[in-house]
């Protein structure tokens, strides 16, 4: 039977696994720590705007994102000109290779990393070229510059990595840049970055003013605890920025999105006192875990990764018996989020038990 034509390149896309809930246990509270949420609700001034705007949804939003576009250039400090906002980082991700590559052009990026980098390269026809991480979970900044070919049209960094957590330091990733021809973009991304400490650690902004090809991308989705809201963004050269918004879904960032995320900047040191209690508690768990002898990577974000290999599956069930929701990766190892203290608590416990092999 004749069946209307798709694109074949639909075939060569991957699934993305989205983080599963947590199976209900009788007489167990159960945690879902399988999707890097942030484990507090929105601020109760931010809850006051999202009820404000819940009563105008019979509007359509601004489709500019003009109040959001200039509450960030002020935040940031740059230009107006240089922001553009989508759904999600995923959203201006899919928007970034909509506006750099035709098919057969090529994207590298680490791997594993992040799982949408396969799918919207895929979708958009063009070639992943995946660089494997070095053997603490890095970055291999050199074997990605040497991967770059004619055919390279952007270079995805995601620091912290995910699901692995360590950041790239910022004099490697200058001397990475150095090596990049200035016709290829470099996407930093930056999901995590409200989550990273320590010195050396990458200066986005730096690096964005002092480089035409290269820019930031950023999400309202973790530290700032709107996930479920949909809106991301980029800081970018002014061409690269203008295409984003040719390339973004009309009104795609919502209305209720756009004014949740404005009232969490204007809120942003009551944020940052929730950032430091789940970095703390994110050095707890590891502290906790090299102590029971895991060789934990310095995670950077709010989530750890037990690279377990062959052992992922039991200790998914595992976790699972003990009410805890985790993320495998095939038989790479799990991510497991930094979640509510009483999530960790049970994490630790289920890690002493199972045992580093």
């Amino acid at each position: 039977m004749d069946t209307p034509r798709l694109r074949p390149a639909l075939d060569q896309v991957p699934a993305y696994v989205a983080g599963k809930p947590p199976a209900p246990r009788e007489g167990l509270t159960v945690y879902k720590v399988s999707s890097n949420e942030n484990p507090n609700p929105p601020l109760p001034s931010v809850v006051k705007v999202i009820e404000e705007a819940a009563t105008q949804v019979n509007r359509y939003p601004d489709m500019g994102v003009t109040a959001l576009t200039d509450a960030l250039a002020a935040h940031l400090a740059v230009p107006r000109e240089q922001i553009a906002t989508g759904t999600g980082s995923v959203g201006v991700l899919a928007q970034i290779i909509q506006s750099t590559c035709d098919p057969a052009d090529e994207v590298v990026y680490a791997w594993r990393s992040f799982e949408a980098y396969p799918i919207v390269v895929a979708i958009a026809g063009a070639t992943s070229v995946q660089v494997p991480l070095t053997a603490d979970h890095r970055h291999d900044l050199d074997a990605m510059a040497a991967a770059i070919t004619d055919r390279t049209r952007v270079v995805l960094v995601c620091t912290p990595n995910n699901p692995t957590g360590p950041s790239v330091q910022h004099a490697e990733l200058e001397a990475f840049i150095a090596k990049v021809p200035k016709d290829v973009l470099v996407v930093v991304d930056e999901a995590y970055l409200e989550f990273v400490e320590g010195e050396g650690e990458v200066d986005g902004l730096d690096l964005r003013r002092r480089h035409d090809n290269v820019m930031l991308l950023r999400t309202f989705s973790k530290a700032y605890g709107l996930a479920g809201l949909r809106v991301g963004y980029a800081v970018a050269p002014e061409p690269v920025a203008e295409a984003l918004r040719k390339t973004a879904t009309p009104f795609g960032v919502n209305l209720i999105a756009q004014a949740a995320a404005i009232a969490s900047l204007e809120a942003q040191h009551e944020l940052d006192v929730r950032v430091k209690e789940i970095v703390a508690e994110r050095g707890r768990v590891l502290d906790a875990l090299r102590e029971a002898g895991w060789q934990m990577s310095e995670s950077q974000a709010n989530f750890v990764w037990f690279p377990l290999g062959a052992r992922t599956p039991d200790f998914v069930a595992a976790c699972g018996e003990a009410g805890l929701s985790v993320r495998p990766y095939g038989t790479d190892g799990v991510r497991v989020t930094i979640g509510e203290p009483e999530a960790n608590d049970r994490l630790i416990e289920v890690a002493r038990a199972f045992g580093p092999a």
